[in-house]
């Protein structure tokens, strides 16, 4: 396996690998992920380079201040970029709690899952030589093997993955959860692994949800070329700025509903953050690798030795506005203790999946039943995840609503094509209504 932890997990050791303050198991364990990540062994000689060039800078001062200056300078600056003590914190405690039941377990992943694919559907130098987009983009094109980190919603407090892209192949880990995903793009399938209680399954991805099997930057390559394709189409150049202590220039490029805006190192030409906004939905793309070297075995859909495999594979393929209900339900009923959330969009989907997971190993049902609202509240999300990319127009009213009010409207949306929309009530009844009757 590649990891035992998520690469912040790790990356947060990595100042207390350098000063040799891990006892033996971590320290081997730090040293086993980094022979397989690239990403966190960069981020290892960013820290190594920040010690050196502290130590260097600081030779006035007595070995022992120098030290206590220098660890804490380092903790301090990396803390700053990755932006993850809190989360990661957090997210500990919850895996503790989730862990526990293996029905919760399952219900949590399920959750993800769907979480994961929808997160993807929406979502001068020194010598003197100028930058240019067709430099930018080639590595963008090009690349068979790429590493890279995507947040969904806002850097500071969204959860966020890493994906391994080697070909048509992805695999993803989760910030929020100890899950991994090897998906196959090219037949639609997708194999769930779950390293707590060494579970395998397969799941069938075809269908409306197949777009969503595409890696974040199998999204951009898509809109990158059809911008090349249409000359038409224009390319804005965003001049200078400094991106985590590094010279980078930018392009914004707007094609229908989304902006792409591409930040590239000032002196490699090599992207270092791409940013999307895709209709409500924002990502953000980071810490990426081009061609770096990859074993394929991560991402070999062969179920690892070890592994259980579940013989039914699960079918993500039907859904419906039921299902949304039920996620509404449970985040209202069991979540917000009878209000419902300030908030939908795919941020809150991604914090909410493990949440609700473990609310409904906690319900006072038989395991069917807690297995039947786990895949509807998976459902729910894919329901929720197509309606922009579908057409439709949808809107959230439900903030401050009580769970019950049946005068009161927490979401209404109109298909595409239809002459009227769905409104979803607080008591979650749901009526027809036309534009010009929608609720106040």
């Amino acid at each position: 396996m590649r990891c035992k932890m998520n690469c912040a997990e790790y990356k947060e050791l990595l100042v207390a690998y350098i000063e040799g303050l891990l006892d033996e198991a971590e320290k081997h364990s730090v040293a086993e992920h980094l022979k397989s990540c690239a990403s966190c062994r960069a981020e290892l000689k960013e820290v190594s380079d920040l010690h050196g060039r502290l130590v260097k800078n600081g030779n006035t001062l007595t070995h022992s201040d120098l030290e206590e200056v220098v660890l804490d300078r380092i903790i301090r600056e990396q803390n700053v970029r990755l932006k993850t003590t809190t989360k990661i914190s957090t997210s500990l405690k919850l895996r503790r709690i989730i862990m526990k039941s293996k029905i919760t377990r399952f219900a949590a992943a399920a959750a993800i899952i769907i979480a994961a694919l929808i997160a993807v559907y929406f979502v001068g130098n020194p010598l003197g030589a100028t930058v240019t987009f067709a430099d930018v983009i080639k590595p963008i094109l090009n690349a068979r093997t790429v590493v890279l980190d995507f947040i969904i919603g806002s850097e500071e407090a969204g959860p966020f993955m890493q994906d391994i892209i080697v070909g048509s192949k992805i695999r993803r880990t989760f910030s929020n959860m100890e899950t991994i995903l090897i998906i196959d793009t090219d037949n639609a399938k997708m194999l769930t692994l779950s390293p707590a209680d060494k579970s395998a399954v397969y799941i069938d991805i075809q269908g409306p949800l197949e777009k969503g099997t595409k890696s974040y930057l199998g999204l951009v390559r898509d809109i990158v070329s059809k911008i090349v394709d249409n000359p038409n189409i224009p390319v804005q150049e965003l001049g200078e700025r400094e991106i985590d202590g590094r010279r980078a220039v930018g392009f914004l490029l707007s094609e229908s509903k989304i902006k792409l805006t591409i930040w590239a190192d000032a002196e490699t030409a090599l992207p270092i953050r791409i940013e999307m906004l895709m209709g409500q939905s924002q990502t953000i793309i980071k810490n990426i690798e081009f061609d770096v070297p990859v074993d394929e075995s991560l991402v070999s859909m062969d179920v690892p030795a070890g592994y259980t495999l579940h013989e039914k594979e699960l079918d993500w393929t039907e859904f419906s506005e039921q299902d949304f209900i039920v996620v509404l339900q449970l985040w209202a009923e069991h979540v917000l203790g009878g209000k419902f959330p300030d908030s939908v969009s795919l941020e809150d989907v991604m914090k909410l999946a493990p949440v609700l997971g473990e609310k409904i190993g906690q319900l006072d049902v038989s395991d069917e039943e807690k297995g039947r609202l786990g895949m509807a509240m998976g459902r729910g999300f894919v329901f929720f995840s197509q309606l922009e990319p579908s057409g439709a127009d949808w809107h959230y009213v439900g903030k401050g609503v009580e769970f019950g009010d049946a005068n009161t409207a927490v979401f209404l949306y109109r298909p595409e094509g239809s002459d009227t929309y769905r409104v979803i009530y607080g008591d979650l009844s749901v009526k027809d209504s036309a534009p010009e009757d929608l609720p106040k």
